[in-house]
């Protein structure tokens, strides 16, 4: 099992010779080296990619914490076991042989919107495009949990990835758990195939679990055992990482599930550098897409200029997949910021600024996309 931390406070590798240090917390500095070389392997989808309500696997974002293990699906086996009447191993071809089921799920990175945060936590520095939404398709994990037979004393289960490396000066292998009650759900599956396909290397091939309306950390790629355990799971991901916390020093509360968040496809073109958008006057469909992982979005508000406007919502594909919104827009020449916000039907709302944690995680805050309308030459 993976190994755990038994200091809560993270500790930075050295350095090797001659290499800038890693801030030890967050900073008000420039990107560091680190935060530059993890963005090169980590990939966000670009905003344009919001139009589909599919995204193709190349373009879905990608967060790998250690290397992409390189996996030969004949030798490969998923085993299930721990607190469960009879342990399972399995095959790719007897996975397949089980009933399947497709599951359109909107995936986001836990730390995304990190790098806007003030202070900066230091780590993959995502904007706002670490999110993508997929067809999953697999093994409902409530079967196999059921063929399993899960024992009455259980608390949760932990999954445990073919990846491994070290974070927090802890050698570990990438392992997460979920409590009984959200393993059982009708909807998580043990997913082979992205969008009709095989799973990409990138994305988990042979197989990883998805746990629909839960930030990205929860499902598990390259996934190699399932262990049901009686006790509260406490490995590195699970009890240091992935929690919301004030300092360093503070335990903090677990992530879990996706706040609400809605993003809008920058109208007009881009200037290379600093993305800042040009659009001609007239009529524009200004648009995106909303989720959330608490309960359904119920509304979308766009605001121009800090005036806020309702947007037009569409049907989602899914319980746990973005909803289209929309709004006609005439532009006039002059420079504008434009905005979105979503709500869901907890009544959770978008706040307008940072949501600062300590590991910057779940920032929600609104989007501003800086317009300049020219008048024609």
């Amino acid at each position: 099992m993976t190994e755990i931390q038994e200091d809560r406070q993270a500790t930075a590798a050295t350095p090797a010779r001659g290499a800038p240090a890693v801030p030890a917390g967050p900073t008000d500095g420039p990107l560091t080296a680190a935060e530059l070389q993890l963005s090169a392997r980590n990939h966000s989808m670009p905003l344009e990619a919001l139009r589909r309500e599919v995204t193709p696997p190349g373009l879905h974002y990608v967060l790998t914490h250690f290397d992409i293990p390189d996996i030969d699906p004949a030798s490969w086996h998923l085993l299930i076991g721990g607190a469960v009447e009879r342990s399972l191993e399995l095959g790719m071809a007897a996975l397949r042989r089980d009933p399947a089921i497709t599951v359109p799920v909107t995936l986001e990175c836990a730390g995304n919107g990190r790098s806007l945060l003030t202070p900066r936590p230091v780590s993959q520095p995502w904007v706002m495009e670490g999110v993508g939404t997929a067809y999953w398709t697999g093994v409902p994990l409530a079967y196999l949990l059921g063929k399993a037979g899960v024992l009455p004393n259980a608390r949760e289960v932990v999954f445990t990835g073919a990846d491994s490396g070290i974070q927090g000066g802890v050698t570990q292998r990438y392992a997460r758990s979920l409590p009984i009650r959200e393993a059982l759900r009708a909807d998580v599956v043990l997913a082979y195939s992205m969008n009709g396909g095989d799973l990409p290397p990138q994305h988990g091939y042979p197989l990883r679990l998805v746990v629909p309306g839960w930030y990205g950390m929860a499902s598990v790629k390259w996934l190699e055992s399932i262990e049901v355990v009686t006790t509260a799971f406490t490995g590195y991901q699970q009890a240091v990482a992935y929690r919301y916390q004030d300092s360093a020093d503070d335990a903090g509360t677990p992530v879990s599930r996706i706040r609400v968040r809605s993003l809008m496809v920058p109208p007009g073109i881009p200037d290379f550098l600093t993305r800042n958008r040009t659009l001609a006057p007239g009529p524009v469909l200004l648009q995106g897409r909303a989720w959330s992982g608490g309960g359904a979005v119920t509304g979308v508000e766009v605001g121009i200029d800090g005036t806020w406007l309702p947007a037009q919502l569409e049907k989602a594909p899914g319980g746990f997949a973005w909803r289209r919104w929309t709004l006609p827009w005439v532009a006039e020449p002059g420079d504008y910021v434009l905005s979105c916000r979503a709500t869901d039907s907890t009544g959770a709302t978008q706040p307008l600024g940072q949501n600062w944690n300590y590991q910057g995680l779940g920032n929600n805050m609104v989007q501003q996309v800086r317009v300049t309308v020219s008048a024609p030459s």
